[in-house]
């Protein structure tokens, strides 16, 4: 049986490491406290934390124990990593807010129950530091030539980079010990954009405990041409229903370019390496399409769970003409009061209910023949629905090719 390190390589997932063979034989021989720190930037985690929480799946499911580590200290600075602007300053109650949505969310992937995973918040260790004798304890070890040197840091130079954001390495990496202090954490994990980061921490430990620790990274959620993966013209994907619905979180997924299912299948499922190989050593664009099919349900079943997964499942054939119902395609509701002698403008409409982010978009839609009404294609910029289009409940409108709303008269 392959083992965990050979598992997360053949995947793909690992980018780098401070040391290949110690760390193949702990992930592989022992069982290890490992880390993965989450910065609560937001009220939800998106596609970008999505591959990290599933390196700690495999982990855990291999005997390891993951601590996630929630940035509540250092996300009162926030990571300057890939950022070129600081990043915006939040308050305690949003970062707590933002910690128990990441709580709630994670449990899905990750055990957390009966000491199998922990749970940790750096506001523990960080908020209430002496600052003099941090930086007499700490920040000694820590070099400003190469720290200047760190990719994370070296490309906001330019824009400006504040000292406030310097102190983020110096917090990481006393993160890494204060977590090898409590829990004998042996191992930081990250995307790789944060190998300086892990880098600072493992320094620190062996330089202040004399212990040696590793540090791996596993690559970023990138498309074939290294576009970060994640972003719709709505923004980010999110991992919160509420913030992207389990039928556009599905459709996401099916709608990925050709090349890029193979490694979404491997870094975000855990289906076995060979079906994976099976579903997408294929020739024609039906069988690819079937791959894509698999992975959307699969991702949208982790995320959401199983019955969420056969609903966006069963709306998206709905859309493609697989014979189901319409029942789960996406929705929105428009009222008696929005129509002026029984007549209203679609693009008022469409705005209203947010399916088009303008009617300057709209209009170009139009234009460009991607706006269809009950498969009626839309070449009117002035279009306008009747209350009597909805004698059957619904009309149902279809943006470019994949893009569809059944809006309903309530």
């Amino acid at each position: 049986m392959m083992g965990v390190f050979e598992e997360l390589k053949a995947r793909g997932l690992i980018a780098q490491m401070t040391d290949e063979e110690k760390i193949r034989d702990l992930l592989d021989h022992h069982k290890i406290a490992f880390y993965i720190g989450f910065d609560p930037t937001a009220d939800s985690l998106h596609v970008g934390h999505f591959v990290q929480i599933m390196v700690m799946a495999h982990m855990q499911r291999a005997g390891h124990t993951p601590i996630a580590l929630f940035g509540g200290g250092t996300g009162m600075i926030g990571d300057p990593s890939g950022k070129t602007d600081m990043r915006k300053m939040l308050t305690r109650e949003e970062i707590d807010h933002n910690i128990e949505c990441f709580r709630n969310q994670m449990g899905r992937l990750v055990d957390f129950s009966d000491g199998k995973a922990i749970m940790a918040n750096n506001a523990d260790w960080l908020m209430n530091l002496n600052y003099i004798q941090f930086m007499r304890d700490i920040g000694v070890h820590f070099s400003v030539n190469r720290m200047l040197a760190a990719e994370c840091y070296k490309q906001r130079l330019e824009r400006g980079l504040t000292f406030f954001e310097m102190n983020y390495m110096i917090m990481q990496g006393y993160d890494f010990y204060e977590l090898n202090r409590r829990y004998d954490c042996m191992m930081e994990l990250g995307g790789d954009d944060q190998w300086s980061n892990i880098i600072g921490g493992v320094e620190l430990i062996r330089k202040k405990s004399a212990k040696e620790v590793y540090g791996m990274t596993f690559g970023l959620l990138t498309t074939s041409e290294g576009k970060k993966m994640g972003k719709t013209e709505k923004g980010a994907v999110w991992l919160d229903p509420n913030k992207t619905s389990p039928f556009d979180f599905y459709q996401y997924w099916r709608n990925i370019g050709d090349q890029d299912v193979e490694k979404c299948l491997k870094f975000l499922t855990f289906l076995p390496l060979d079906e994976i190989h099976e579903l997408t050593n294929v020739e024609t664009g039906e069988q690819i399409n079937h791959a894509k099919e698999v992975l959307a349900y699969e991702v949208t079943k982790l995320i959401h769970g199983e019955e969420e997964a056969k609903k966006a499942q069963a709306g998206a054939q709905a859309l493609f003409g697989a014979g189901a119902d319409t029942e789960h395609m996406p929705k929105a509701e428009i009222k008696d009061s929005d129509f002026v002698d029984g007549s209203a403008s679609l693009l008022d409409l469409l705005l209203k209910v947010k399916f088009i982010p303008s009617k300057s978009e709209g209009r170009r839609l139009i234009q460009q023949g991607g706006l269809t009404v009950n498969d009626q294609k839309i070449t009117d910029v002035a279009y306008e629905l009747s209350v009597k289009n909805f004698a059957g409940g619904s009309v149902i409108v279809k943006k470019g090719k994949k893009k569809y709303l059944k809006l309903i008269l309530a």
